[in-house]
């Protein structure tokens, strides 16, 4: 089994459309919404993980394609600028998915780039800034 953090984008005319549906019951593919932008008539963008086989995964992105959805891997990565930063854990308050903490034993900052939903909220959040996106 393998994950792939995809973006999904949705044109306006199937923004309705119960295609992530499909995703699970078609192509038995486990998949959990990491973030999403989506109003009925206007251009929807998705982030979500994919868990399957490969296979599976690939006839999925094929089906999403052929379905007027644009696939992208989720290029971006959050990067710790470790020369700036200072563990003042700032940033720790403000992640909702708790990809960023405090280490209880250092009290260094640790990142899980797994738990990571690429909100950008720990961006504006670092008072040095020592937080950048990867693109």
């Amino acid at each position: 089994m393998i994950k792939r953090k995809l973006v999904l984008s949705f044109p306006e005319n199937i923004v309705t459309k119960p295609i992530t549906y499909k995703l699970v019951k078609e192509f038995n593919l486990g998949f959990n919404i990491l973030r999403a932008e989506i109003t009925p008539n206007m251009e929807g963008k998705m982030l979500i993980e994919l868990k399957g086989d490969k296979t599976q995964i690939e006839e999925a992105i094929k089906y999403l394609t052929d379905t007027g959805v644009t696939v992208q891997e989720a290029a971006k990565d959050i990067i710790i600028d470790k020369n700036l930063c200072i563990d003042c854990g700032v940033c720790t308050s403000i992640c909702i998915t708790q990809a960023l903490t405090l280490d209880s034993k250092t009290h260094k900052l640790k990142f899980d780039k797994e738990k990571c939903i690429l909100c950008e909220l720990c961006l504006d959040s670092c008072p040095l800034s020592a937080i950048k996106v990867n693109i």
